[in-house]
C-alpha cells in the first residue's frame, strides 16, 4: 500500500527471457514489490523462453507460496499443436490457479484479428481467465485495433491491452476500448499526459497500472499516484480494476 492506496501490478514479468537475457526470480520480484509498496502482482512469463512449462512451474510455485501477493498468467508459443496448447492452459489454471493468458504478437507472430487465433481466446474462455495482449511495438500484429475482432466475437471474454498501444498508438487503444466494453487498458509505458487523454474518453474502471519490468516500477506507479485526479480514479487504476479482471 502506498499513500493509502492498494497497488495491484497488472503486468509484471518473471523468469528467464531468451530474447533479452533478462532473468527475474520470485525473490527479485518480491523485493521489487516490497520496495515499491506493491500488494499484488499479475506475474507473466517472458514471451521467448527455453521451456514454457518450466517457466509456468516457476511462477506457479511462487503463486502457491505467496497466494496473497501473486497470481499468474500462462504464455505459450502459439504454433504448437492446439491440443497441447489447450492442455497447458488448463494445467496452469487447475494446478496453479492462473487467471490470465498472455499473447505477445511481437514475438509470437499471431494476428489477433485472424480466425487462426480463435483457439487462444477460446482456451481462455474455457478456463474462465482473461487474455492480456501486448500492443504497441511489433505492429502490425500488435496494433490495438486488431483485438476488437476477438472482443466482439467473444463478448464474455475480458481482454487487456498491455501498454495501451504505447504512446504512438494510444488513441487506437482508446477507440478499441470505446467500441468494445470487454477491453481494458493497462497503462505501462504511457506518459502521464497519455493517461489523461485516456481518462478523457474512458472511465477509470477500465484502466489498470502495470510495471512491466522491476526497474520501471517506481515510475509506473508514481505517475498515477502523482496525478491530480479523483481518489476513486486512482483507486480503480491502482488496484480495483485488476482485482475485478483477474479475479480467481
Amino acid at each position: 500500500m502506498k499513500d493509502g492506496f492498494r497497488i495491484f501490478d497488472g503486468h509484471a514479468h518473471m523468469g528467464s527471457a531468451r530474447h533479452s537475457g533478462r532473468r527475474v526470480s520470485s525473490d527479485d520480484l518480491l523485493r521489487s514489490m516490497d520496495a515499491n509498496s506493491v500488494d499484488r502482482s499479475m506475474t507473466i512469463p517472458y514471451p521467448v523462453v527455453e521451456d514454457y512449462k518450466a517457466e509456468h512451474d516457476l511462477i506457479g510455485r511462487a503463486v502457491l507460496a505467496h497466494p496473497d501477493r501473486l497470481t499468474g498468467a500462462a504464455c505459450i508459443y502459439p504454433y504448437i499443436p492446439v491440443v497441447e496448447f489447450r492442455d497447458e492452459v488448463r494445467r496452469c489454471r487447475e494446478l496453479y490457479g492462473f487467471t490470465a493468458l498472455k499473447l505477445q504478437p511481437q514475438y509470437h507472430g499471431l494476428n489477433p484479428f485472424s480466425s487462426a487465433s480463435d483457439f487462444l481466446f477460446e482456451a481462455a474462455l474455457e478456463n474462465e481467465i482473461a487474455v492480456i495482449c501486448h500492443t504497441g511495438t511489433g505492429v502490425p500484429f500488435a496494433s490495438p485495433s486488431l483485438c476488437m475482432m476477438p472482443a466482439r466475437k467473444y463478448p464474455n471474454l475480458k481482454i487487456v491491452l498491455g501498454h495501451s498501444g504505447g504512446g504512438i498508438h494510444v488513441q487506437e487503444a482508446i477507440v478499441a476500448a470505446l467500441f468494445c466494453p470487454n477491453i481494458y487498458l493497462e497503462l505501462s509505458s504511457l506518459m502521464p499526459h497519455h493517461v489523461r487523454e485516456v481518462l478523457n474518453h474512458l472511465t477509470s474502471d477500465r484502466l489498470m497500472v502495470g510495471s512491466d519490468l522491476p526497474e520501471s516500477a517506481a515510475t509506473e506507479f508514481g505517475k498515477i499516484l502523482g496525478m491530480e485526479i479523483p481518489h476513486e480514479d486512482k483507486r480503480n487504476i491502482l488496484s480495483t480494476t485488476a482485482d475485478r479482471v483477474f479475479a480467481a
